[in-house]
């Protein structure tokens, strides 16, 4: 886990989730979506949060239907209309933007991915990540899933500089259930995880909080879950429940199902005071088991340098 003794979040940064609703018209979802972004930043946001296929339905139906050919970079404007909102968002609204997650084709190889641009205040692209961990699941009598009919998976950890403030992580929904991704970048010394993530009735209910917590406790970070809004008659409601806990697992701010921006102020502080009170760094057994972080860890993909 990142130093104690080193700087980890710079200065107080002021984090909004963008709970929302998106409907079948990619054009209404990207431009209902700029203008909540620009409420989030007029509230004083410098990092704003979107959540999981903002820009379309979620489904594995879906996915091929809105999917935009991101390479070579930059994309073809007419063929990318959601990377160049995301962009137009960030830039006008001067924040650092997650724009959660949308259905990605790559032309060269014909594979679908669940891909999250990362933008700065400039508008210029900081770095990709494609779901890494595809939600292939069979809860009998209560739902099925697979992605993998459709999407292809990422083969990264995506760790992002902000240079004001220091590094995140970002990852896409089922990517939390698997903690080597949240350990690895809090070693690397992310101050926060943050996960775009549209969760099902099912598991939300079931995993949504309890998993928010345990990669927050486990790594004495901040984490941050940023859902769709839930529309029951969709064909995969989301559950909703965008939340952002501290270090301590503790909820800072949580959503309900509706449409919501929930905020919140980040700091140092109190990542040290949790890592001095209860300090896993220097307890951590590694004569024991191997320090995950130390493995052949890849942070660009060939294909998406651009």
């Amino acid at each position: 886990m990142a130093s104690v003794a080193r700087s980890i979040l710079k200065k107080p940064v002021k984090i909004s989730l963008v709970q929302l609703l998106s409907g079948t018209d990619k054009a209404a979802n990207l431009k209902h979506a700029a203008s909540q972004v620009a409420k989030a930043a007029s509230g004083g946001s410098n990092i704003v949060v979107l959540p999981e296929c903002f820009n379309s339905p979620y489904g594995t139906e879906h996915f091929p239907k809105y999917a935009e050919p991101l390479l070579p970079l930059p994309p073809v404007k007419d063929q990318a209309p959601s990377y160049y909102a995301l962009s137009a968002m960030a830039a006008e609204n001067n924040v650092y933007l997650i724009g959660g997650s949308i259905p990605e084709l790559n032309p060269s190889t014909k594979k679908h991915y669940n891909t999250c641009l990362i933008f700065g205040p400039d508008g210029a692209l900081l770095s990709i990540h494609r779901k890494t961990h595809l939600f292939d699941i069979d809860i009998p009598g209560k739902v099925t899933f697979r992605e993998s009919e459709v999407l292809s998976p990422g083969n990264k950890v995506t760790l992002v500089d902000f240079p004001e403030y220091g590094k995140i992580a970002v990852a896409i929904c089922y990517d939390i259930r698997f903690p080597e991704l949240a350990t690895i970048a809090a070693r690397k010394g992310a101050f926060a995880l943050i996960y775009p993530g549209a969760f099902n009735l099912v598991t939300g209910a079931l995993h949504w909080k309890l998993l928010a917590q345990a990669r927050a406790v486990d790594n004495q970070i901040y984490v941050g879950m940023c859902s769709p809004a839930r529309v029951l008659d969709s064909s995969y409601p989301a559950w909703g429940h965008s939340m952002i806990l501290d270090p301590m697992a503790a909820v800072l701010a949580e959503a309900q199902e509706d449409e919501a921006i929930i905020e919140s102020e980040l700091n140092e502080e109190k990542i040290l005071e949790t890592r001095r009170n209860i300090p896993l760094e220097t307890q951590r057994r590694f004569d024991v088991y191997p320090d995950v972080s130390a493995g052949k860890v890849a942070y660009e993909e060939p294909d998406l340098v651009g």
